[in-house]
């Protein structure tokens, strides 16, 4: 079976699919594995997929465990408290920011490096007898029975092979960093997100005395004129450690993109071919949940070719995750929306209401994202 991208996506699926019994090839477009990206949090649902896969023991001890998340002003006072020790207790796992380089390193390291094709940019797929032809932009081409696509939001899989769809933006545009730099104590093992008017600020501790952060801007131009290098000055209403960890980030290592997620597709799947992860249910990052829905299709998925045969276990597959995708891709938009409000009136209301909002009634919401759906057989 042969799996497009090395992502955390379908490096983690062949990981599963390796512990079925199932062998794969991955194919990546990179030329080579380098410790570059920012950070991640892996929310208690990517967690427990890895501690069945044996990794969470060794992802944990690479990471910085978060037991609480905090929504602030600016000027960093909280307004919103979630505390996730109930979902510690209730899964045994914590949820852990690590960098995505070190994560991915570990992951690596359970496959076999004949398993993994670098330099490997999919150009082309044709259908050719009874499955495809890859031609790649190295200039080899490879004949393929079986094809996962774990190539992300801009899928050369999806797009040569599936005709609905459709990128959808948000029209915010987000740079992400990771710095050097000590937080002071009572941001520790706390994932805290500052809200202004039309922008926000987010960081989190990933190592020890390493930190990733990301500032998110609505674009009120057009995207060109908020990659110069003054667009720090958007956030200078913010905290001082705000501009401080930009500061300390060398400017090449900054990473900007606009915000977007992919609409329903109505198949994630096709004959010998199924997408996973971003290539067939992409979500905005507003709820930290793309990465954490591509670990868990990669269980699923595992799990359902184990049980059944392949275009039946696709399309189980997609009856299992579909729902749930479907609602943090839902959900994570609104979210993003409700983050950048301008009017004082409106973000005083809101903030009001979110610090008002009982425990249990946060802990309903979270518990949709961290139960893991059930796999029967």
């Amino acid at each position: 079976m042969d799996i497009i991208g090395a992502g955390i996506g379908g490096l983690t699926t062949a990981i599963a699919l390796q512990q079925k019994g199932i062998a794969t090839r991955i194919f990546e477009q990179a030329p080579k594995f380098k410790p570059i990206g920012a950070g991640i949090v892996l929310a208690s649902n990517a967690m427990q997929v890895y501690q069945k896969l044996g990794l969470a023991k060794e992802i944990a001890a690479a990471g910085i465990p978060i037991s609480t998340m905090h929504l602030t002003t600016p000027q960093l006072t909280a307004f919103s408290k979630i505390d996730l020790s109930h979902f510690e207790n209730k899964y045994n796992i914590k949820n852990i920011a690590i960098h995505r380089g070190k994560l991915q390193e570990i992951l690596v390291r359970q496959l076999d490096a004949k398993q993994i094709h670098l330099n490997h940019q999919l150009q082309t797929i044709t259908e050719k007898d009874a499955g495809y032809l890859l031609a790649f932009k190295n200039g080899e081409t490879l004949f393929s029975k079986q094809i996962l696509g774990a190539d992300g939001i801009q899928s050369k899989v999806r797009n040569s092979l599936f005709d609905d769809t459709t990128i959808r933006s948000s029209q915010q545009i987000c740079w992400r960093g990771v710095c050097e730099f000590q937080l002071p104590k009572k941001h520790k093992n706390i994932f805290t997100e500052a809200w202004g008017k039309g922008n926000r600020f987010g960081f989190v501790e990933i190592a020890p005395n390493l930190v990733y952060w990301y500032a998110v801007k609505t674009m009120e131009q057009a995207y060109g004129s908020y990659t110069t290098n003054d667009w720090p000055s958007l956030f200078t209403n913010y905290d001082s450690m705000a501009q401080e960890l930009i500061a300390r980030t060398p400017k090449e290592s900054i990473h900007v993109a606009e915000l977007t997620d992919l609409l329903a597709l109505k198949k994630w799947y096709k004959k010998d071919v199924c997408l996973l992860g971003d290539a067939a249910h992409a979500t905005t990052p507003n709820m930290g949940q793309g990465a954490c829905q591509a670990i868990e299709d990669a269980y699923v998925l595992a799990a359902c070719l184990q049980q059944t045969a392949q275009e039946e276990a696709y399309a189980k597959f997609q009856q299992i995750r579909q729902s749930k995708v479907s609602y943090i891709v839902k959900s994570s938009w609104n979210f993003g929306k409700m983050a950048h409000w301008k009017n004082p009136l409106a973000i005083g209301i809101r903030n009001n209401l979110l610090k008002m909002t009982p425990d249990f009634i946060n802990r309903l919401q979270i518990e949709k994202l961290f139960q893991l759906e059930t796999i029967s057989g």
